[in-house]
């Protein structure tokens, strides 16, 4: 009983920290089950508390009055207070949320349920969520991306080394199309020609057009080429380089690498600092975060957290 009252404690304490600095770091440690608050201006942590077993991703609700944790073991998603960290409610029985989005037009919530090979579908009504289809997959269903105008959501298959494109206003499986050994993070160009895939059991990103299901080009990357984060000025994205500790940024008008950062200790997820100079990244082997000055490409911190930290968030990020 005494440890529990500990525990509680500890995390009412770091709360109260977390409340009393602005725009906190929030990393999310999958094999701790916890969350780290970081203050982004001493690179110190302000707090740590438990959450659902293996949180993995996170996104802030349309009205970024919230930010939701998705646990996948635990089945539920968490909702915090996106400037401090704070807890405000969960949401029970969301089984297997490994990775999460809202539709553009926030009239969907799709949750990528990896270990149950399936995509869940929920309505939207700006609070609550109901579950409106299943849609069985062939394996491993990981990372997603949406048209801007919500009628097409695409979902990298780890396992079976594809890519599924779903028809929103049907709900159906539109195709499905083979890509490279592992594929994890997409993205879609600016311009809407391309899919960006990240192929994780390989060295490159590969280019599809995905009006005609045809890939057109592979940009050569690192090895263990995994997620991505767009910059401000959406020419650029970064992809993070797990097995190779790097991050490259490529060019989206030329479709080419221009450019090569060094991370150790296995880069993942990714957040950019709103005046796009700092790049805070996940190091999934070495329970750090590093925070890269972008402009000189250095390492400039690293901060320790808790085991496999991936998912990150600040509300003060550069657009998406």
């Amino acid at each position: 009983m005494l440890h529990l009252l500990r525990r509680g404690l500890c995390l009412v304490f770091a709360l109260t920290a977390a409340v009393a600095h602005a725009n906190v770091v929030v990393v999310l440690n999958s094999r701790d089950a916890t969350v780290s608050l970081l203050d982004q201006t001493t690179h110190q942590e302000i707090g740590s508390f438990p959450v659902g077993k293996e949180p993995h991703h996170l996104m802030a609700t349309p009205d970024n009055k919230s930010l939701i944790v998705a646990s996948a073991v635990s089945n539920e998603l968490i909702f915090l207070d996106p400037r401090t960290g704070q807890m405000q409610r969960r949401i029970p029985d969301i089984i297997d949320p490994y990775q999460i989005g809202f539709s553009p037009d926030n009239k969907w919530f799709v949750s990528n349920a990896l270990r149950l090979d399936r995509v869940d579908i929920y309505a939207y009504d700006g609070k609550d969520l109901k579950l409106n289809k299943r849609i069985p997959l062939a394996k491993m269903p990981s990372h997603m991306a949406f048209t801007r105008d919500s009628k097409m959501v695409f979902i990298t298959l780890q396992g079976s080394d594809q890519v599924s494109a779903i028809d929103l206003t049907t709900q159906t499986i539109k195709w499905t199309m083979p890509v490279g050994k592992l594929p994890a993070g997409i993205a879609i160009t600016p311009d809407e020609k391309y899919l960006l895939v990240g192929i994780m059991g390989s060295d490159y990103v590969e280019v599809i057009d995905w009006r005609t299901q045809q890939t057109v080009k592979r940009i050569k990357a690192g090895a263990g080429a995994h997620n991505f984060r767009l910059t401000g000025d959406k020419r650029f994205i970064f992809v993070s380089n797990r097995v190779s500790n790097t991050i490259n940024i490529i060019d989206q008008e030329k479709l080419e690498n221009v450019g090569t950062i060094d991370v150790p200790g296995g880069p993942d997820c990714m957040e950019l600092t709103d005046d796009g100079k700092t790049l805070w990244v996940t190091l999934r082997w070495i329970k750090k975060v590093a925070v890269i000055d972008v402009p000189s490409k250095k390492v400039i911190q690293m901060i320790p957290v808790g085991r496999s930290p991936h998912g990150v968030y600040f509300i003060n990020h550069s657009p998406r």
